[in-house]
């Protein structure tokens, strides 16, 4: 599991306006050996980029999932991929 990946998800409910962001950055920092970011999208989603070790980032990935977060998740979609790099930390944008 130390396979280094880049996870795109992109998170539909009330994600907006909640702290969702600023949780997720959060919850990032806490599992560890994750750089991306979280941002609003036009469309009311908030789009989640993480790059690191596999497993990190499925954990970052099941807490998204698993409705522990501010506002209300209805659903989330990934993408995965091989990490492009570019990030020093986890951020908010």
């Amino acid at each position: 599991m130390s396979e280094h990946v880049r996870l795109t998800a992109w998170v539909r409910g009330r994600v907006q306006g909640v702290g969702f962001r600023w949780f997720t950055r959060a919850n990032a920092l806490r599992i560890g050996g994750l750089s991306g970011f979280a941002s609003n999208l036009g469309d009311g989603r908030v789009q989640v980029v993480a790059e690191g070790p596999r497993g990190n980032c499925e954990e970052l990935l099941d807490w998204l999932r698993a409705g522990d977060t501010p506002g209300r998740v209805d659903g989330v979609t990934e993408m995965w991929d091989t990490p492009r790099g570019g990030y020093e930390t986890f951020e908010i944008r």
